[in-house]
């Protein structure tokens, strides 16, 4: 089953794409994780994707929509997978829908974490991500045992500049404004399904759970 999140920053999406990978069996693809990857290895659409960034540019649809296609190609994502970050706009989610049909495979839903602007406000100020490997916790929802410090990694924990003040509200006018077409979009093909992200994490996970298994 391939599945698409949708959520707004601070709705526990990342939190989410990693306990439902491994309860469903199938890879959570993140599409930063995708390009960070690319441009490590320096792959042909890395490369291309890159030189639009230095100039700062955005990624064309196209280019990220196939680094997303070849990932779903690979022997892991036969079976599904979950797409995290891609697509973002309706035109991303039209390129996606093309080069899936190519290959014989499609979309079988999208499900929209929703939590309230006035939560994920209170949940971006209070985020915070390891160094090492970018664990996520916030000081409300999912403290760390010690404070300051990744449970996981030992690594130091600090709060992205994006995460305070005036730049918080921005990211969230940018998601609103682009997440209301691609719900749209999803609704009028009868795959979005909506969740109330606004509970426990376990709450949130036993919802996507049903609702994937059951419609």
């Amino acid at each position: 089953m391939n599945i698409i999140l949708i959520g707004a920053q601070g709705s526990g999406k990342g939190t989410q794409a990693e306990m439902l990978s491994k309860a469903l069996g199938i890879p959570h693809v993140a599409s930063g994780d995708l390009f960070r990857k690319a441009f490590d290895e320096q792959t042909e659409l890395g490369v291309k994707a890159k030189a639009y960034m230095d100039r700062g540019e955005l990624v064309p649809d196209e280019i990220t929509a196939a680094m997303i296609l070849n990932r779903l190609k690979e022997p892991d994502c036969v079976q599904g997978v979950l797409l995290d970050g891609f697509p973002r706009t309706v035109a991303q989610a039209q390129a996606l829908d093309n080069g899936l049909q190519v290959i014989g495979r499609h979309i079988d839903m999208a499900i929209y974490l929703k939590v309230p602007r006035e939560v994920l406000l209170r949940r971006l100020s209070g985020r915070y991500i390891c160094r090492a490997y970018q664990h996520v916790y916030n000081i409300e929802t999912r403290p760390p045992k010690v404070a300051g410090v990744c449970d996981i990694d030992g690594s130091e924990l600090y709060q992205r500049s994006d995460d305070q003040g005036e730049a918080i509200q921005r990211r969230l006018d940018i998601f609103f404004r682009e997440t209301i077409q691609l719900l749209h979009y999803y609704d009028s093909v009868h795959k979005l399904v909506e969740v109330n992200a606004n509970q426990s994490i376990e709450q949130v996970k036993a919802d996507l759970i049903r609702v994937i298994k059951h419609g």
